[in-house]
């Protein structure tokens, strides 16, 4: 099981951050992101019994892709000052379970979780466990991924045929969906005026953006002109969607098995009054194979 770290981290700590619960420790740190990562983490866990495990973090905002497009996330704010000390103490608590922390500077979690899948799924069968769907477009025969929903334990896991029940086109189609449609999340705008409806359906006729463009003179005459205007932020918005599979990570499978030693992780948990929560984790199943 792969970890979407920053995923689980965000959707924490802002669950709780609306009424204020931060958890504020006696040494003035607060600690709610990481209590609630680590709840979702083990959740998962115990629901999916993976035998091994690595968590994959953004390592900070500037990227190639912000090189690239200078605006692309542009939209998000500064994270809140509570949530700025936890970024660095939950990837200690990670370490303190024996569990890889993953991430590289210029590269998103999701291009190393990507790497790691292709790597990974000639020894195993992949599951990705993340909260952002843009992962989608990884879905194979041997990856699969599993998207937080809202609350402890509610998940929708997705394969290349449940992908292709929802939307009607491939995994890796996605990325050109996205290219088309641009990603208000990550703040690109893709080809202005072509929503996701236009995006699937001419994907669904034309395969990809190389059959759209060849085929550009049997659109209508509206779709030919956003195309045509907006060409350049569509092949840099298809580079933007695109997960790279190719960054120099990676993670040794005898290095990932899941073998909690008990005295370190309470220890660690006890040192920043993180009480409660070493009745989840999985001594009792935790196993290398």
């Amino acid at each position: 099981m792969l970890v979407d770290g920053m995923a689980l981290l965000f959707r924490a700590f802002y669950a709780t951050a609306v009424t204020g619960q931060f958890m504020i420790n006696s040494k003035g740190i607060p600690t709610n992101g990481i209590h609630g990562f680590v709840k979702h983490l083990f959740t998962a866990v115990s629901s999916f019994k993976p035998t091994h495990l690595a968590v994959c973090w953004d390592m900070g905002s500037k990227t190639f892709r912000t090189e690239l497009f200078p605006d692309y996330k542009g939209n998000r704010g500064e994270a809140p000052v509570e949530l700025i000390p936890q970024f660095d103490l939950v990837k200690d608590v990670v370490s303190s379970f024996d569990i890889p922390n993953i991430g590289l500077a210029g590269y998103e979690a999701d291009d190393c979780i990507g790497t790691i899948a292709q790597q990974m799924k000639e020894f195993a069968h992949v599951s990705i466990l993340t909260g952002d769907q843009d992962i989608l477009q990884l879905l194979d025969e041997s990856i699969s991924v599993i998207l937080l929903k809202k609350g402890y334990g509610n998940y929708l896991v997705h394969t290349p045929q449940t992908f292709f029940e929802e939307k009607g086109i491939s995994p890796r189609q996605m990325i050109d969906l996205k290219a088309l449609m641009g990603d208000t999340s990550d703040n690109y705008p893709g080809v202005r005026g072509i929503g996701e409806k236009t995006a699937l359906k001419l994907l669904q006729e034309f395969e990809h953006i190389e059959g759209i463009l060849t085929n550009l003179d049997s659109l209508s005459k509206s779709n030919k002109t956003k195309i045509e205007k907006d060409l350049d932020m569509l092949h840099l918005s298809r580079t933007l969607a695109e997960i790279k599979c190719d960054v120099p990570v990676c993670c040794e499978l005898e290095e990932a098995g899941l073998l909690i030693q008990k005295e370190k992780a309470v220890n660690k948990l006890m040192e920043i009054e993180l009480r409660g929560l070493q009745r989840l984790l999985p001594l009792e199943e935790a196993i290398i194979s």
